[in-house]
């Protein structure tokens, strides 16, 4: 393999984990936003904080924003997923399936971790929309920045070996 191959795939490594930071940051805003008006009535401090530390610190504006930088961080995680078994796969579909099965993940498999989180049954149906169209959100974001960076390397590789 190529020196330029390695770097290409390495580069387009490195841009995912970015992407899903940063689409961790941006969803995660919304889903704050969403929390303070009452679109939802769970927050990420009540998933990340609440779940494993009591004191008055973890309500509010603290919480959310200690919240939002720990989510933020985390977001590598699903990324790193897609970019190790989806990132040759087309369209927007696939994206919105990752979001919903991450929400899947979130919401009912793993929701007895977090003790503070209501169970799926007692959720509201706002906070389940709301929740659901935040996680497809980020799955679209994630997974149409990696398919695109992905191809638009395979792309370039094979333009360039073809020069050579």
């Amino acid at each position: 393999m190529s020196n330029q191959q390695d770097e290409s795939k390495r580069s387009v490594f490195l841009k995912s984990l970015f992407c899903g930071v940063v689409g961790a940051f941006i969803w995660g805003i919304v889903g704050t936003i969403s929390y303070f008006f009452a679109f939802s009535e769970v927050s990420h401090a009540s998933f990340i904080l609440r779940s494993f530390f009591a004191g008055s610190w973890t309500e509010g504006i603290t919480g959310e924003l200690i919240s939002l930088g720990i989510l933020t961080l985390l977001g590598a995680v699903p990324a790193l997923v897609y970019y190790l078994f989806m990132k040759k796969l087309h369209g927007m579909m696939p994206g919105i399936m990752f979001g919903i099965g991450l929400w899947v993940l979130v919401f009912i498999i793993m929701n007895p971790l977090f003790y503070f989180v209501p169970t799926f049954y007692e959720l509201s149906s706002d906070t389940i929309v709301t929740t659901i169209c935040l996680f497809i959100l980020y799955g679209v974001f994630v997974g149409y920045t990696i398919s695109y960076e992905y191809h638009d390397r395979r792309i370039e590789t094979n333009d360039v070996q073809k020069e050579a």
